[in-house]
């Protein structure tokens, strides 16, 4: 893997839709303090940090969210750009794909998770914000966001909560495998 042993020069990076809740992940990984809003487009640029991976140190990346279909198309643009420089040069080590629990996934969801499976970059998906849901919702909406994603079974869906924590310890796990695998 590019960038040598352990997590060192390996890169995970955080995409979904403004608004998931990828802000607030990057910062319970990384004990940052990035600002974080319940608006569209907090997050304008990238952002990254270094985090500790038991001896090792990664850098997770926030990358801007990637918007919904009134997003004018230069900012999509951008943004396009933005994630080949990453994902193109095969610089990623894991993608984490945040989608909103409480919803079926967006078209540009499904558009990134099929980006991953084609380019064949290892990615988890992370269901966000499952402390919203009622408990009669929650294996429902687990389902739904698997079937509308296409995700084969290798796949991991991560029930989370960024907000609360929930789930931390799974992708931690999830991101430890990644490094010892890369």
């Amino acid at each position: 893997h590019p960038g040598g042993k352990g997590g060192r020069g390996m890169i995970f990076a955080l995409v979904g839709n403004q608004n998931c809740g990828k802000t607030t992940l990057f910062n319970a990984l990384t004990g940052s303090n990035q600002y974080v809003g319940n608006w569209p487009g907090v997050t304008v640029e990238r952002k990254e940090a270094k985090f500790e991976i038991g001896d090792d140190q990664a850098t997770l990346v926030d990358l801007p969210g990637y918007g919904y279909a009134k997003v004018p198309k230069a900012e999509k643009e951008r943004w396009g750009k933005l994630m080949e420089g990453y994902f193109a040069s095969g610089r990623i080590t894991l993608g984490i794909l945040i989608v909103d629990a409480r919803h079926a996934p967006t078209m540009n969801d499904v558009t990134m998770a099929d980006y991953f499976l084609q380019t064949g970059c290892p990615f988890v998906v992370v269901a966000n914000k499952m402390d919203k849901l009622k408990k009669s919702e929650i294996q429902k909406n687990l389902a739904t966001i698997r079937t509308d994603l296409e995700l084969p079974e290798e796949v991991t869906l991560v029930p989370f909560s960024a907000e609360k924590g929930l789930g931390r310890d799974e992708l931690v796990k999830i991101i430890l495998d990644a490094v010892k695998n890369a």
